[in-house]
């Protein structure tokens, strides 16, 4: 079991601090596994009493150097609301977890009202956080844009030839 801090002396009662939790994940990680992943860190922090304020997937990036033998990671970005303590709780999920390659916590701002904080995640949003936008390669070499008009294969995987030239692997479509 965790050890729980209760806070500081500074913490004023029903007040709550605000964090922002960055983590990378596995670039070849499937969009249904990052989705099982927010969860889990949705999961931790409503559990612990916190509110999710924002939820961001800013896509695969190339990362400054080498982390676990990869040179891409997926970036999450994770707003939220919590008693001191919590953020630890977040980060020792994200540990465990394995396909998180790197996690970064800030805290933003001590003794927010919650009451003036609303939550800009909704079911919607919040799913919309596992879908990766196109990575910095894709957008470099305008395939970003083909894949937003044409789409991922049954497998997941972008058919360049089939969204410039209409064929696939069994001929023309």
């Amino acid at each position: 079991m965790a050890q729980v801090r209760h806070g500081s002396s500074r913490d004023i009662a029903g007040r709550k601090r605000e964090y922002e939790t960055i983590y990378i994940l596995r670039p070849d990680i499937t969009h249904e596994a990052v989705g099982l992943v927010n969860t889990k860190v949705r999961g931790v922090i409503e559990s612990g009493g916190g509110t999710l304020l924002k939820v961001d997937n800013w896509g695969k990036r190339r990362l400054a150097y080498e982390v676990q033998k990869q040179m891409k990671g997926m970036y999450l970005f994770f707003s939220y609301l919590g008693t001191a303590g919590l953020v630890e709780e977040v980060e020792r999920n994200l540990r465990l977890t394995d396909s998180v390659i790197r996690t970064y916590s800030v805290k933003i701002a001590e003794n927010v009202d919650p009451a003036t904080r609303t939550s800009e995640v909704t079911d919607e949003s919040f799913a919309k956080a596992a879908t990766p936008r196109p990575d910095e390669e894709e957008i470099a070499t305008g395939q970003a844009n083909l894949r937003a008009v044409f789409g991922d294969d049954e497998d997941g995987a972008f058919d360049f030839e089939e969204a410039v030239f209409g064929t696939d692997d069994d001929g023309p479509l």
